[in-house]
């Protein structure tokens, strides 16, 4: 799997929230978070098109953009490849730093002894 930039990564979370987009309106979202020019996502869009990261319906005068990757694996990719080149294929060292290193909700915590819970009893 082609793993996405950090741009093209902003790109795909616009397209999996939104579903079908034109660049403009693409463009649109990410620049309330950012300065980024028409052109730019422009360009980033043709290019994720050429790497077969996105389609495109070119039938309309406006391009519609719908991503070909999925988030879960986009997500389970990235992960894996981080784990590996990062803590040397070990969860439990990348899970100790993230849990480390950051403050968490009684919520969160309590969705993680969820999740321990749900995979202790598998």
């Amino acid at each position: 799997m082609i793993h996405p930039t950090d741009s093209e990564l902003e790109i795909l979370k616009v397209l999996w929230k939104e579903g079908e987009c034109s660049v403009r309106k693409v463009n649109n979202i990410l620049s309330q978070n950012k300065d980024i020019g028409y052109t730019t996502t422009l360009k980033l869009m043709q290019i994720m098109h050429e790497k077969g990261l996105v389609d495109r319906d070119t039938s309309q005068r406006s391009h519609i953009y719908i991503a070909l990757v999925k988030e879960s694996d986009t997500k389970e990719n990235l992960l894996s490849s981080f784990m590996k080149t990062t803590f040397e294929g070990s969860a439990s060292q990348l899970i100790m730093q993230a849990l480390g290193n950051n403050k968490m909700s009684e919520a969160e915590l309590k969705e993680i002894k969820d999740l321990i819970d749900k995979i202790e009893n598998k």
